[in-house]
C-alpha cells in the first residue's frame, strides 16, 4: 500500500500507506444532514483530488450504497489518485432504519462484493467494520477481511469505534491500518488509553467529528431530515450550553484571523498523527478545511485552547443513549 511521500503527510501507522494529511469523509453527500447537490459533491471530491487529499471515506450503508454509487461516478477517470476507506457491516431496511450488523464472514465477503460493483472498482484500500458486532468473534470478521486481501480485493484492514481489548485482537489476526474514531475539543476519550495501545501497537488513527458534526462551526440541523436534530448536543437545551463552548472557540479565532473551523481542525492536527476525516459537502466547506494546514498551533496555544473550551463541560453525549451502548470503544 505504498503511496509516494506528500508534504506534510502521514502515516496509517506502521503498515499503512502514506496519506495527505486530512482526509475527505463523504457520508453527508447522501442525505444524512438533509438534501445535497449532486454535482456539486463530485465538484467537491475532484476538488479535493486536485488538491492533493488522497484518502476518501465511505461506507456501503451510506443511504443503502447512494454514496458508493456517487464516488463511482467522481473517480470516473481518476482512481488512480484516490485511496477508498469504506465501511460495512450495519443493516438498513428500505425506509432507512437501521436494523443491526452483520459481521459473519460470509456477510463480510458478499458486503465487499456489491461494494466494489457499485464502485466500479477491482479493490478497495482499507476496509473495515462500521460498528462491532457482539455475535462474532473480531478475529473471524478481520480474518475473513485477510482472505480479501489475499485474493487481491482488499489492501488494508481496518476498524472503526474499536476499544482497545478489541484492537489488539483483531491486530494478532492481521496487522491493522487504523482505527477510525471520533476525536475533537469535545470529544477527546481516545487520548486515555485508545491513542496509547494504537501507538504501541504501529495502528494507525482517521479520526471523524473533528467539527462534532458541525457543532463547533456554528452549523444548525436543517430539519428533520437532518439527523443531527436527533443528536444530544444539538437539542434545545444542550445547544444553549454549548453555545458557550462555541463562543469561546470564535473568540480565540477571530484573535488569530481564522475561522472557528479551522481553528478545531488545526487542534487535531497539532494533537495527534491521526488524520482528520472532513465532511466537506461543497467546495467552499474543503477550502475552508483544506486552510487549517496553514495553521502551526504552539503548545501554549494548544493549553490556551483547551481551557476555553473544556471537553468536560460540553453537553449532551456524541451519540445518542442507544448507540452509544453499541460502541466498542466507549466500553
Amino acid at each position: 500500500m505504498a503511496t509516494p511521500q506528500l508534504p506534510g503527510s502521514r502515516r496509517l501507522g506502521a503498515h499503512g500507506p502514506t496519506v495527505f494529511p486530512i482526509a475527505l469523509g463523504c457520508m453527508g453527500m447522501s442525505g444524512a444532514y438533509g438534501p445535497a447537490d449532486e454535482a456539486e459533491s463530485i465538484a467537491t471530491i475532484h476538488m479535493a483530488l486536485e488538491r492533493g487529499v488522497t484518502l476518501i471515506d465511505t461506507g456501503d450503508y451510506y443511504s443503502a450504497g447512494h454514496n458508493e454509487l456517487l464516488i463511482q461516478r467522481a473517480l470516473k477517470g481518476r482512481r488512480e489518485q484516490a485511496l477508498l476507506s469504506v465501511k460495512f457491516g450495519a443493516l438498513r431496511s428500505p425506509d432507512g432504519a437501521w436494523i443491526g450488523i452483520d459481521l459473519r464472514p460470509a456477510a463480510v465477503k458478499n458486503s465487499l462484493g456489491y461494494t466494489l460493483t457499485r464502485l466500479g472498482t477491482d479493490h478497495v484500500d482499507i476496509y473495515r467494520p462500521g460498528r462491532f458486532d457482539p455475535a462474532v468473534p473480531i478475529e473471524e470478521t478481520v480474518g475473513a477481511i485477510a482472505d480479501m486481501i489475499r485474493a487481491g480485493y482488499v489492501r488494508g484492514v481496518g476498524l472503526s469505534e474499536a476499544g482497545v481489548e478489541t484492537v489488539r485482537r483483531a491486530n494478532a489476526v492481521h496487522p491493522v491500518t487504523d482505527l477510525q474514531i471520533e476525536y475533537s475539543l469535545i470529544s477527546r476519550g481516545p487520548e486515555a488509553a485508545i491513542f496509547p495501545a494504537l501507538a504501541e501497537l504501529g495502528v494507525g488513527a482517521t479520526v471523524y467529528g473533528v467539527l462534532s458534526r458541525g457543532l463547533l462551526s456554528g452549523s444548525k440541523p436543517a430539519g428533520q431530515g437532518d439527523w443531527r436534530a436527533h443528536m444530544p448536543r444539538f437539542t434545545p437545551e444542550n445547544r444553549a450550553q454549548n453555545e458557550r463552548l462555541i463562543g469561546a472557540l470564535r473568540s480565540l479565532a477571530q484573535q488569530r484571523g481564522i475561522t472557528q473551523s479551522q481553528l478545531a481542525i488545526a487542534w487535531v492536527l497539532a494533537k495527534a498523527t491521526a488524520v482528520p476525516v472532513i465532511g466537506a459537502r461543497t467546495r467552499p466547506q474543503l477550502a475552508e478545511a483544506l486552510g487549517a494546514l496553514d495553521v502551526a498551533l504552539s503548545p501554549e496555544e494548544v493549553a490556551r485552547l483547551e481551557a476555553a473550551v473544556p471537553a468536560s463541560q460540553v453537553a449532551g453525549t456524541r451519540y445518542d443513549e442507544r448507540q452509544m451502548r453499541m460502541l466498542d470503544s466507549e466500553r
